[in-house]
């Protein structure tokens, strides 16, 4: 439900998919969040191609970030972008860093720092994964992380690793 006193923030999502034509996946995505009632668009990073995290013995990625607006409280933010990914086909497992159909990462709320047990803001792994700071510099090159830096002091210390920006094509 939205509150109409409540203030907009402007939030990052994490876009991420490597089964089921992973571009689509994004596109698709990116389409649902910007209908969820509460959210705005405001900037979409180009999509990149990335090798996958953790076990290599599945397809790579293809990841984006996207910026919003939002007056919904950080949680609700959370479960209606789990929705989005559930309607996707994400099988949720124990295991970590598995293949999946469609990954939302909420990245940062406000200047928020959030430490709940289904949430952490700003995302735990921001400041080391290039497949986030590449595209989030894209969209947010003066971005000042909370409880961490300057988006660009960041990307000083963060390899490419096999990062690809694909051609164009929003």
């Amino acid at each position: 439900m939205i509150n109409s006193t409540a203030e907009w923030v402007t939030a990052y999502i994490g876009l991420g998919s490597n089964l089921a034509n992973p571009a689509e996946q994004i596109k698709f995505a990116r389409i649902a969040i910007a209908q969820i009632i509460g959210v705005k668009e405001l900037a979409f990073s180009d999509l990149y191609h990335s090798p996958p995290m953790g076990p290599q013995d599945q397809p790579d990625y293809v990841n984006a970030v996207m910026s919003i607006t939002t007056d919904l409280p950080p949680l609700d933010l959370l479960r209606s972008l789990q929705r989005i990914e559930n309607d996707q086909g994400r099988i949720r497992k124990d295991q970590r860093w598995v293949a999946r159909t469609l990954d939302l990462d909420l990245l940062l709320y406000g200047e928020q720092l959030i430490e709940l047990p289904d949430l952490s803001v700003p995302h735990p792994g921001i400041a080391e994964r290039a497949f986030v700071l590449y595209p989030l510099y894209e969209i947010a090159p003066n971005l000042l992380i909370p409880g961490k830096a300057n988006i660009a002091d960041l990307l000083v210390h963060c390899p490419v690793n096999g990062l690809k920006k694909l051609a164009a094509e929003r």
